[in-house]
């Protein structure tokens, strides 16, 4: 599928002014299970582990690990990464859609590219998915061997301290499954 055609299933297609970046979670069961939290960017996936996965509520931290960059066509991955193979275990679209960069909006200060605020260690993205919507921030806390960041919900429309999508939705937004029954089909 090509990324028109992906941008079309996922979140309805090219918005006025042109196209907007992409966003993947991917639930990834492996030695232990993940969401990898994905933003495009430059023609690449940027991508961070978050262990517990994303929160709807603003007082909740995620941590974030930097992983290696993936390319886009991996946004569309869904399935069973075989034994003894990098990221080993089940993978499945949690969430997906476009995303506007907040920096590149924010009337307050300089207009900051996507690479610009990776740079900087605070990156603002509104998302809009299927399970998520709203703004996020992530936050580097440390360089170097402790290149952590936080993924954070922002106080907004989105935000809501009761809701649990990570519980309570855990299925793929592309195939209605679940890690187990994708698991469960033959290779």
């Amino acid at each position: 599928m090509h990324r028109r055609e992906f941008l079309a299933t996922i979140a309805g297609g090219e918005r006025q002014g042109g196209e907007r970046s992409i966003f993947v979670i991917q639930k990834h069961a492996a030695r232990t299970l993940h969401y990898d939290f994905r933003l495009e960017v430059d023609g690449v996936l940027k991508s961070w582990a978050v262990p517990k996965g994303p929160s709807t509520d603003p007082r909740v931290k995620r941590l974030a690990v930097p992983t290696e960059d993936h390319p886009l066509e991996y946004a569309q991955f869904e399935g069973a990464i075989p034994g003894g193979q990098y990221g080993a275990g089940t993978v499945l679209v949690w969430d997906t859609g476009t995303y506007r960069n907040l920096k590149e909006e924010d009337p307050d200060y300089e207009p900051m590219s996507m690479a610009d605020a990776l740079a900087s260690g605070l990156v603002a993205v509104w998302l809009e998915g299927h399970k998520l919507r709203g703004g996020y921030a992530l936050v580097r806390t440390g360089r170097g061997e402790d290149n952590r960041w936080l993924l954070i919900k922002m106080k907004d429309e989105g935000a809501d301290a009761r809701r649990n999508p990570v519980s309570t939705q855990p299925e793929s937004v592309l195939t209605g499954q679940t890690t187990e029954e994708i698991a469960a089909e033959p290779s």
